[in-house]
């Protein structure tokens, strides 16, 4: 088994959720991996979620690409996406312009966010074990 994913504790974090047998997220990977590049102020990391399985606890992945964005403790995006790099690109354009209270806030406006804090804040997972 691959060493579990590390947080680099940038302000930003970007996870990819996905499986190795899955045809799309290994589609995905090389898109995923151009994107951090394009955006080396965030912290990316790529998450077999078989693999990974205790790293990541009880984060519920449905479908795949899951994506989940956090700025410090604050998540601010978790689901999933269409395999589309330039949908992904947009949304860590937009979580980028906002400043880091306007994120906290965001963060917690709807009740599905606030439950994503609860139940997906991988960065705590990842410190923990």
């Amino acid at each position: 088994m691959p060493p579990a994913p590390v947080d680099s504790g940038q302000e930003f974090f970007v996870a990819c959720l996905c499986a190795q047998w899955c045809g799309t997220c290994r589609d995905y990977r090389a898109g995923f991996d151009a994107l951090a590049k394009e955006f080396p102020v965030m912290g990316f990391v790529w998450v077999d979620i078989e693999d990974h399985a205790d790293a990541i606890g009880d984060i519920d992945v449905e479908n795949f690409p899951t994506i989940l964005i956090q700025r410090q403790d604050s998540v601010l995006f978790f689901g999933t996406v269409l395999p589309d790099h330039g949908l992904l690109r947009r949304l860590l354009e937009t979580y980028a312009a906002q400043t880091p209270d306007e994120s906290e806030r965001y963060a917690v406006a709807t009740p599905e966010r606030r439950g994503w804090q609860r139940d997906a804040n991988l960065r705590a997972l990842l410190r923990a074990g």
